[in-house]
């Protein structure tokens, strides 16, 4: 999943941030885990496709006892679930340990969103960037309103003639078309 063509690889601590947004316990609590999973997947799918860049989301085994494995969700998120002898913070924490090395040739930057702040310290020692669960919030809120407003003003800008929705360019050669003007 990971490519050198991204500017940013965006690691989400999936159980930090489920049990750190109020959105995402109160879902928890009413639906159940995989109900709150399922609603940060999609959050980092419309974020992700959004600001261009990857997310890796690393959840836990959750005291199964499973082997790890990883499934892509839409064209830039990918789902990590740990082994059962592995915890998502050891995965994140590797993971930013062992990127420089095998990309010396990139400036791809690493982001771990977590409130552990212990994981803070460690990823950072590792030269990666951290984000707080709020502040990750606070990204995905605000992308959110201005992708909404960007879609409010194409809708209002276009009118309801698709000649309003091309560029100056074509417009000014059809309107000579139209005309019989030739340039």
């Amino acid at each position: 999943m990971v490519s050198t063509t991204s500017q940013a690889i965006l690691l989400v601590d999936g159980y930090n941030i489920i049990g750190t947004w109020s959105s995402l316990k109160k879902i928890k609590d009413n639906h159940g885990l995989e109900q709150a999973r399922n609603s940060l997947i999609e959050s980092m799918v419309n974020y992700t496709g959004y600001k261009a860049l990857e997310a890796k989301i690393v959840f836990d085994a959750h005291y199964q006892k499973s082997p790890s494995y990883q499934e892509k969700v839409g064209k830039s998120v990918l789902v990590h679930y740990t082994s059962y002898t592995e915890t998502a913070d050891t995965y994140i924490e590797k993971f930013c340990a062992s990127f420089p090395r095998r990309n010396p040739e990139t400036d791809t930057r690493i982001i771990v969103a977590t409130s552990d702040q212990a994981q803070r310290h460690t990823v950072v020692g590792y030269g990666a960037e951290w984000l707080s669960a709020q502040g990750l919030a606070k990204e995905i809120d605000s992308t959110k309103t201005k992708e909404r407003q960007n879609f409010r003003s194409r809708q209002k800008s276009q009118g309801r003639f698709l000649f309003n929705s091309l560029d100056t360019k074509t417009q000014k050669v059809l309107t000579q078309m139209r005309f019989g003007i030739n340039s």
